[in-house]
């Protein structure tokens, strides 16, 4: 499938003069009761009741509706409307900076919900520090995005497809969300998922040392080798990476407090390496539904591969269509590299929620 992509030689002229005003035309935020322990965690809630509720168990989200999208947009992409895409982004990130992508899905037929995961973006936090990244438990994110995507994403996608674009941490809440709700999603992709997180050591020691941090009372400190946001573009952190787009996003960061967070805790180490062991239990990957097209970034400076591959494997055990993709000379954030690479790798994606999906046995 063709893709009418952004290009980098003119990105911050097309991207002020068609995406953000196509965007604006049918965005719409909203926001609902993170899973914190209460009952009414997973409720929506209208502009009326939101100052009544205590910040720190919000969650922001932002939709844009395709059958809203600007006309001029529509002639130019497709007509069709094909359904919904949830995109579950990764650790430290937001909503604005898929807004490149959501256009894509847009021109594509898809209506685009993406909720700002707690501790993330607008959404609630358990610190004070907008650097910090804490999270009281991963089942919170697991959650939180299953109740998202049984409402507010199947309220868009009516009764057609309701599809998932998952990155980094987003693609290790996916993963666990399609492993205890196998009906929920029609289709997965995973880019570079955090199916098992990057820590410089053995996860079990990376977990150890993390929980004996919790347990001295610093599940909310600050790991090692993490510092504050910092306004300067260092785009040696981004090799392969294009600097138009990369660019784009940090400026967006810079202009916005809530989308400063840069670091993790030793709270959320602990939990991203629990969610890892439970994503990879045989049982559990066994019980996937949904067919998955995971993208594996070579290298990968944030995520292990062989995880990813394990899962890939156990959920073909289990009977399901599950493919794994490797993008060589890549970068973890693969909707940010060059035009060379994005267009393919869009191709792929449109390609893959446009098939008939069938068992890995019937293949």
């Amino acid at each position: 499938m063709s893709v009418q992509l952004v290009e980098e030689r003119r990105y911050d002229q097309i991207m002020k003069e068609r995406v953000l005003p196509d965007l604006a035309s049918c965005r719409s935020d909203g926001w609902m009761i993170s899973h914190d322990g209460g009952e009414d965690g997973g409720t929506l809630l209208d502009k009326a009741h939101v100052r009544g509720v205590d910040p720190s168990r919000l969650l922001h989200y932002v939709c844009y509706d395709r059958t809203l999208f600007r006309q001029g947009a529509v002639e130019s992409g497709s007509a069709l409307v094909r359904g919904a895409v949830i995109i579950s982004f990764g650790f430290s990130e937001f909503a604005d900076k898929y807004q490149e992508m959501a256009w894509y899905f847009l021109m594509q037929g898809y209506s685009v919900c993406i909720p700002e995961h707690w501790g993330h973006g607008f959404s609630g936090r358990g610190v004070n520090d907008p650097s910090l990244i804490w999270v009281d438990h991963w089942h919170r994110y697991v959650a939180d995005l299953a109740a998202f995507c049984s409402q507010v994403g199947q309220q868009y996608a009516q009764d057609k497809p309701m599809v998932l674009y998952a990155h980094s941490m987003g693609g290790g809440v996916a993963a666990r969300m399609l492993e205890t709700f196998p009906s929920l999603i029609d289709k997965a992709v995973l880019s570079s998922p955090m199916i098992a997180p990057r820590t410089g050591f053995m996860p079990s020691v990376a977990w150890t040392a993390a929980n004996a941090a919790c347990m001295m009372g610093r599940s909310r400190s600050m790991v090692p080798g993490f510092g504050p946001f910092r306004p300067e573009l260092d785009m040696g952190k981004y090799p392969n990476g294009s600097q138009a787009r990369v660019s784009w996003a940090h400026k967006l960061r810079a202009r916005e407090l809530h989308y400063q967070t840069s670091a993790a805790t030793f709270g959320w180490v602990r939990e991203s390496l629990e969610m890892s062991r439970a994503i990879l239990r045989p049982d559990r990957c066994s019980r996937v539904e949904t067919p998955l097209l995971l993208f594996q970034a070579q290298p990968d400076r944030f995520v292990l591969p062989m995880p990813q591959n394990r899962f890939v494997d156990q959920v073909q055990q289990g009977g399901c269509q599950a493919t794994l993709v490797r993008i060589p000379g890549s970068m973890h954030e693969l909707y940010q590299m060059p035009d060379k690479v994005l267009r393919p790798y869009l191709e792929r994606i449109f390609d893959f929620f446009d098939q008939p999906w069938q068992l890995a046995d019937d293949r």
